[in-house]
């Protein structure tokens, strides 16, 4: 399971490890998926399940980040059942990690388990942009990115999802997540199947919440496009209702609207109902 922030990578990376397209990628930046998606391959005789899971704005607290993406980032270890045996965490590996990138990883990081610490894996992405640098100079200059290594007892791997040929980069990274989840008391996060269902209730009303204001937007939408749209969408029939306190200039519009003298200003007449047609 991938999970981490914008411009990540997270998706490219899925299919570099896969081998193959399978996650939609945004060639300028990576922060298209909206639902967590689940994709499967053979890479190095190994039957692999790869969970792609959305992002969140990489300063952003646990409280900024929308509830439905929350739902999703959740629910994403529920896509491998019983649980994934690693999860890897998606880092730039040229982040600035201050204390505002670092809280945002350590809030949404609570959305699980503390015990999803010791089955989580750093994976740094474009790995090209290190050139001659060695990323272990990289984590000593950066005390966040220290942090992070650490707590994840000092798991990591750097990719470069530019040179999809490099299959030796797969290779050592699946070695690594064979040696951790070797090394584990329980070999895989487990799946709490309580919460579970619970997220997947909220996910349903989540979904109908948003296809019902959806339908909404499109109807809104298309009338505005007959308003506008000129002569050939051009809506012939308009109702309008005035409302407002006596003396306001309901008439008064009324008649502006109307291009004529049509609504009554005689004030002891201004209350009666009257419709105009023009």
């Amino acid at each position: 399971m991938m999970i981490g922030g914008y411009y990540a990578c997270k998706s490219s990376s899925g299919n570099t490890i896969l081998g193959k397209h399978v996650f939609n990628v945004n060639e300028k930046i990576d922060r298209t998926t909206t639902h967590s998606e689940i994709s499967h391959g053979v890479v190095e005789g190994r039957r692999l399940t790869v969970v792609d899971s959305p992002g969140w704005f990489y300063i952003n607290t646990l409280q900024e980040t929308s509830e439905m993406d929350k739902l999703e980032i959740e629910n994403s270890v529920n896509l491998c059942p019983p649980g994934p045996h690693a999860v890897l965490l998606v880092i730039p590996v040229m982040i600035n990690a201050d204390d505002f990138y670092l809280r945002s990883v350590q809030e949404h990081m609570s959305l699980f388990q503390e015990e999803i610490w010791k089955h989580t894996l750093v994976l740094f992405t474009f790995g090209d942009w290190l050139g001659v640098k060695t990323v272990e100079e990289q984590i000593e200059s950066d005390e966040g990115l220290q942090w992070i290594v650490n707590k994840c007892e000092n798991r990591y791997h750097v990719l470069n999802n530019k040179d999809h040929s490099d299959k030796t980069q797969v290779k050592e990274l699946l070695e690594k997540i064979e040696e951790m989840w070797a090394g584990n008391e329980d070999p895989y996060y487990e799946v709490e199947l309580d919460r579970a269902a619970e997220l997947e209730t909220k996910r349903e009303t989540g979904d109908k919440m948003a296809r019902r204001l959806k339908t909404i937007n499109e109807r809104k939408s298309r009338v505005l496009k007959e308003l506008i749209g000129g002569e050939r969408h051009k809506i012939t029939d308009i109702r309008i209702v005035l409302v407002g306190q006596k003396c306001s200039g309901k008439s008064v519009a009324g008649n502006m609207i109307l291009f004529k003298e049509c609504f009554s200003l005689t004030p002891d007449r201004a209350w009666l109902k009257k419709v105009k047609i023009c």
